[in-house]
């Protein structure tokens, strides 16, 4: 690499769609959309993020062009199409409880910041999963099925892993005892499963 390429360093383009506003605030980027908004710091000394009003574009530009920085930039519009996807459409996971011995109950903890899941192994006491901030969730299916929504991609994935792992089982051989819940689809759209479902809070 030459001292004129590095010194160039690389620009990425995010394009805004309509209805959707971002917005820099020193190190914070925030979106906002139809559905909600979303707010993240996105900083490195070397990478500077822009708005480009002419052309309608998020502009994430780095002072020059090693692979660090690129990996860098790429990172962070990473992070931004997703925040712009979820303020537009959100994010939804999707999980399946499985019980072959003993028949759990799923519900939504009172303060609707939780999972409470009753009777799984024959267990007297519930588990609780705990949900991310701004995560929606809707128990489906007569009490089988759990629904996750929400703007943040992150936070509904986390929402989703936290389920799954609350009833991992530990010692048991997995070809045998596979009771549990597990992820049976995610995607793009709040509005997938017929509702966006009830929950703690909307994402500030």
């Amino acid at each position: 690499m030459t001292g004129k390429e590095e010194e160039e360093g690389i620009n990425v383009h995010i394009q805004i769609p309509e209805g959707v506003e971002v917005v820099i605030e020193g190190r914070k980027v925030k979106v906002t959309g139809p559905i909600g908004e979303i707010e993240r710091e996105l900083w490195h000394p070397g990478v500077r993020i822009g708005i480009d009003k002419n052309m309608n574009e998020v502009v994430i530009r780095t002072e020059n062009a090693r692979k660090k920085l690129k990996a860098i930039a790429g990172t962070f519009a990473s992070h931004i199409k997703n925040m712009i996807t979820g303020v537009k459409e959100g994010f939804f996971y999707r999980l399946k409880a499985v019980h072959a011995h003993f028949p759990m109950q799923m519900a939504i903890t009172k303060d609707g910041k939780g999972v409470s899941i009753s009777n799984f192994l024959g267990e007297r006491r519930p588990r609780i999963a705990k949900l991310m901030d701004g995560v929606k969730v809707e128990i489906r299916d007569k009490g089988s099925e759990i629904l996750l929504t929400g703007v943040n991609k992150e936070a509904v994935g986390q929402s989703a892993a936290n389920i799954e792992q609350t009833t991992r089982i530990k010692g048991y051989d997995p070809r045998v005892f596979q009771d549990g819940i597990y992820l049976v689809e995610k995607g793009v759209g709040v509005g997938k499963g017929n509702g966006n479902g009830s929950g703690n809070g909307d994402e500030h």
